[in-house]
C-alpha cells in the first residue's frame, strides 16, 4: 500500500470516504463528521432508530484504517469485566494473568450502549478520558489510537438506560443518520447482490499514517478571536434560561479540536468561524440539560444551540498562520 504522507489531507479523506460509501449510501455529511472526531482523537455517539445503518457505518470506517477493531454488543446483563477484562489464576504458574477485554482495541464499537446497565456504562469512563483502564488495582494503558464509536437507540425506546451527563460529556460528537431518501434506499437495495457491501470496503490508511494526520490536525492554527468565539458560545449555554446544565470546559476543547480537524479536511491551515458554526450542534447539543419548562414547551438542545450560534457576533477573519 503506497504511503500518502506526501499527499494532501483532502486526498486521504476522499479515499476514506470513497471506501465507506461503498457500504453506506447518501450519508456523506455524517461520514465527514465521524472522520472529524477520529482526526481529533475523540469519541462519537450515534443515536437513531434500529436498522438505519449505525453499526454498518462504524464497521466500514474501521475497515479503512489499519487498526485493531473490537465489538461490544451491549445487553442488560453485561458486566464491567466483560469490557475491561479479568485477572485469571493460572494454576501452572501460581500467578494471576490478565485477560484483556474488548476495550483494549484501537477502534471499539459499543453497540446499543444504552441497553446496558449504568454500572457497566461507568466502566468506560476512565477509558474514554484517560486512555487507560484499571482492573484489580492494576492500570493498563490503552493502545494508540483509541476511539469509542457507540450507538444507542432513542432514550424513549423500551429497555434503555439513559447515559449519565459525565459520560455524554466524553463523547466529542453526537450524530444521527436518519432514514435514507427513496433514491438512496433503492441504490442500497441494488447493492445487495452476491457480496455484502461491507466486504467491498478496503483498508486505505496505515495506522502510522493516520497518526500523522492527527498530528497535522493538532497543528492547525486557531486565532485568538476564534478561541474567544468558541468560549462565547459555550459560555452562553451556561446562562441560557432554557438550560439547566450548560456545556463544560471540556466542550470548549472538543469544539476547538473538531474545528481544527474540519479545517484540515477542507485543505486549510487555519480555523474559520464557519468550522465552529458547522460543528457547534454535534459537539454541544448532547452536553446540555434543558430545564423542565423548556422541555414542556417542546424545545430541544439543538434548537438552543442554533439560536445561540445565530445570535453570537462572528469574529472578523484576519490573516491565517501558515
Amino acid at each position: 500500500m503506497p504511503s500518502f504522507l506526501s499527499d494532501q489531507p483532502q486526498t486521504v479523506v476522499e479515499r476514506i470516504i470513497y471506501q465507506v460509501e461503498k457500504a453506506i449510501v447518501g450519508k456523506r455529511d455524517v461520514i465527514e463528521k465521524l472522520l472529524v472526531a477520529l482526526l481529533c482523537g475523540g469519541h462519537v455517539l450515534l443515536e437513531d432508530v434500529p436498522g438505519v445503518g449505525k453499526t454498518m457505518l462504524v464497521r466500514a470506517l474501521a475497515r479503512t484504517i489499519d487498526s485493531s477493531f473490537k465489538r461490544i454488543q451491549c445487553t442488560p446483563d453485561l458486566l464491567p469485566s466483560d469490557l475491561t477484562g479479568v485477572s485469571v489464576y493460572n494454576q501452572r504458574t501460581g500467578e494471576f494473568e490478565f485477560r484483556p477485554g474488548p476495550l483494549l482495541g484501537n477502534i471499539v464499537l459499543a453497540d446499543e450502549l444504552n441497553r446496558t446497565s449504568p454500572r457497566t456504562q461507568a466502566a468506560m469512563l476512565e477509558a474514554m478520558e484517560e486512555k487507560r483502564i484499571t482492573v484489580d488495582g492494576t492500570t493498563y494503558p490503552l493502545p494508540e489510537p483509541f476511539f469509542i464509536l457507540a450507538t444507542q437507540n432513542p432514550v424513549d425506546f423500551e429497555g434503555t438506560f439513559g447515559l449519565p451527563e459525565a459520560q455524554l460529556d466524553r463523547f466529542t460528537l453526537k450524530l444521527r443518520l436518519g432514514y435514507p431518501d427513496a433514491r438512496d434506499e433503492i441504490e442500497m437495495l441494488s447493492r445487495m447482490g452476491d457480496a455484502a457491501p461491507l466486504s467491498q470496503v478496503r483498508t486505505v490508511v496505515l495506522q502510522e499514517e493516520f497518526a500523522a494526520l492527527q498530528k497535522e490536525a493538532r497543528a492547525i492554527h486557531v486565532d485568538e478571536a476564534i478561541k474567544q468565539y468558541i468560549v462565547q458560545l459555550t459560555g452562553a449555554t451556561r446562562t441560557h434560561p432554557d438550560v439547566a446544565l450548560g456545556a463544560s470546559p471540556r466542550a470548549s476543547v472538543a469544539l476547538m479540536r473538531a474545528s481544527q480537524a474540519q479545517a484540515l479536511m477542507k485543505g486549510r491551515s487555519y480555523v474559520i468561524p464557519d468550522d465552529v458554526k458547522a460543528l457547534s450542534g454535534p459537539v454541544l447539543a448532547h452536553r446540555l440539560l434543558l430545564s423542565d419548562a423548556a422541555l414542556m414547551s417542546g424545545k430541544d438542545a439543538s434548537s438552543v444551540i442554533a439560536s445561540l450560534v445565530g445570535a453570537a457576533p462572528v469574529p472578523v477573519r484576519r490573516h491565517a498562520a501558515g
